[in-house]
């Protein structure tokens, strides 16, 4: 039976599994109990709200606690809220500083306040400290809980240490030294402590080229340098050297799956939504996507304002090609766009290749508005009855909105990213209302002045 099916079954017979008095709900009840964590958790959206607290709170506490750190934070939140305090700050009390500021990140102030009151002290200073930091940058990703080493430290008395907390702290194949003050040294590995003299101190045998990342560096160029230098481990630190915690690939890869689904949502004219679809509100989601469709609407409405002014000029014949144009400038402009965001995002586009960049797209521009012209031209002489003229206005007119789309494609993502705005907005719906526009002026200005 796939997992849907099972879903579907544990859905509907949810009563019997929650009570598990009949043979089909203890069965249902110790197969969800056996599933992976992350599967368990992707029940809960198969489930109605007013279900969750059933289901949660008959579960044991270790598996409350694996399912839990696999729910989304809107569905972290929701639990929390209808628990006990006492259940509440037990669950909490389990989780990873990490995992308790992803949560905390969408609570208000006086919410924030009553969950800091049930942590320890000290993890509640480790929080409120890592909530200081923007949640796109690299301090507001980074794991906090990882064990160091310090530098006037021998191998064997680190290699106690780790035995000892190793249940404790999380220690990965690079393990970062620090001095006294916890300003980063550099690092070693672990086959290091295997391989060296265990009399040897950890400055004898560090290793310093490692690479580092600012705390306010945003996320999405730590992608891009811990990708330059094939890092799968990066340590953070503040402007003063002082060692913060460790960014990891598995962060990493969480990291490139965000930015890729915020892009996704971007490129379509939607606001990157914080939870899944079907927990997201469904009168904010029609907010977020009704205004820009309003806003492009409106916008749009230029194109008919421009053809309603050169409404004399444009005979039946010039009508019958204005989809042609535009289309073909709207298709121009997002393949251009998708090359430079892509670019940007990977680092392959940089300041000091940016020219280089320009330069080459408006060559690109220039041979394939030339080209695009003469085929528009055929085209237009073999419906035309032989209108030279008229074919001519049609090509130029083509040629025009090839050059101005590829240039504008490639112009706007540099220009969003200027303003300290995603480039991902520079596709999409936004992009092809604008080339509309601009397509349909160039053609009714061109024509007009040809044929005048």
């Amino acid at each position: 039976m796939t997992i849907q099916k099972t879903f579907e079954q544990m859905s509907r017979y949810f009563n019997d599994m929650i009570i598990q008095k009949s043979t089909m709900g203890s069965l249902l009840w110790s197969e969800f109990l056996a599933m992976h964590p992350a599967d368990a958790a992707q029940f809960f959206n198969y489930i109605d709200k007013d279900r969750v607290q059933d289901l949660f709170t008959t579960m044991p506490f270790e598996k409350r606690v694996a399912i839990f750190t696999k729910l989304s934070d809107t569905l972290k939140l929701h639990i929390l809220s209808l628990l006990a305090e006492k259940e509440r700050g037990q669950l909490l009390a389990r989780l990873s500083i990490d995992e308790l500021t992803d949560v905390f990140d969408d609570l208000s102030d006086d919410a924030l306040r009553e969950y800091l009151k049930l942590l320890h002290k000290k993890d509640r200073q480790k929080v409120v400290s890592l909530l200081k930091f923007d949640p796109e940058s690299a301090g507001g990703i980074m794991d906090t809980d990882v064990l160091t080493l310090m530098a006037d430290f021998t191998i064997e008395k680190s290699i106690k240490i780790l035995q000892r907390l190793q249940p404790e702290k999380a220690f990965y194949q690079t393990i970062f030294v620090t001095d006294q003050d916890n300003r980063l040294e550099g690092y070693i590995k672990l086959e290091d402590l295997v391989l060296k003299n265990p009399k040897f101190r950890l400055f004898d045998i560090v290793h310093t080229d490692n690479v580092t990342i600012p705390a306010q560096e945003d996320r999405q160029e730590v992608v891009n340098i811990m990708t330059h230098y094939d890092v799968s481990i990066a340590p953070v630190i503040d402007k003063e050297g002082f060692f913060l915690g460790v960014i990891t690939s598995d962060t990493l890869v969480d990291v490139v799956e965000q930015e890729a689904s915020e892009d996704i949502y971007r490129m379509a004219t939607v606001s990157p939504m914080e939870g899944s679809y079907l927990e997201t509100p469904f009168v904010k989601i029609l907010i977020q996507r009704g205004s820009w469709l309003v806003f492009l609407l409106l916008a749009q409405s230029i194109s008919g304002m421009v053809l309603a002014y050169y409404e004399a000029t444009l005979a039946f014949f010039y009508l019958r090609f204005i989809s042609m144009l535009t289309s073909t400038g709207g298709n121009a402009s997002s393949q251009t766009s998708a090359i430079i965001i892509q670019g940007l995002a990977t680092g392959q586009i940089t300041s000091a290749n940016v020219k280089k960049f320009l330069w080459r797209e408006i060559s690109m521009a220039a041979i394939l508005s030339f080209v695009l012209g003469v085929v528009a031209f055929m085209r237009a002489y073999t419906a035309s009855s032989h209108n030279l003229l008229g074919c001519l206005a049609i090509s130029i007119s083509l040629c025009a909105i090839v050059m101005v789309s590829i240039v504008l494609g490639s112009c706007m993502p540099l220009i969003l990213k200027k303003l300290k705005v995603d480039p991902a907005h520079a596709a999409g719906p936004l992009l092809a209302t604008l080339m509309d526009i601009i397509g349909i002026t160039l053609y009714c200005v061109i024509t007009h002045y040809i044929i005048s």
